[in-house]
């Protein structure tokens, strides 16, 4: 049988293939984690923890986190990147909440989710006693 004259089959393979063609992309909600910890050189006891999701179809990235022990108060904190665990990277998110327990949610450039979900961001955590950094953690996926 044929319609208009092409074989049946062919126009029900060009619909199907149209269809997935057509079909949005599936988000995806990506998970990470940071163990926070003192910075080498700080002495500090202080640990924490940061998880986040990233939802790759509106690139909003949440994050929710806390930490104990710091030997003085925090005056800042910021995701840096992109960087190895142990490399030093510029800011590429300041946190407004950082008293813990905190959280908070940014829109993410396209280069910004690359590094995030490549493992190349940070948390750093800065206190009055230690405002180079007493608390870091790398997000992992």
């Amino acid at each position: 049988m044929t319609i208009a004259g092409a074989p049946a089959r062919i126009l029900v393979f060009a619909a199907a293939m149209l269809a997935i063609v057509t079909m949005p992309a599936a988000a995806a909600t990506l998970t990470f984690k940071a163990n926070i910890q003192g910075v080498a050189g700080s002495n500090s006891k202080a640990t924490g923890i940061l998880t986040a999701e990233y939802d790759t179809d509106t690139k909003k990235l949440s994050w929710q986190g806390r930490y104990r022990g710091l030997g003085t108060y925090a005056t800042g904190a910021n995701f840096h990147g992109p960087a190895a665990p142990d490399q030093n990277a510029g800011i590429v998110l300041k946190l407004r909440n950082y008293d813990s327990p905190f959280n908070g949610t940014a829109i993410l450039s396209n280069r910004q989710a690359s590094q995030l979900t490549a493992g190349k961001w940070y948390i750093l955590i800065r206190t009055a006693a230690h405002p180079a950094g007493e608390l870091r953690g790398q997000l992992t996926p």
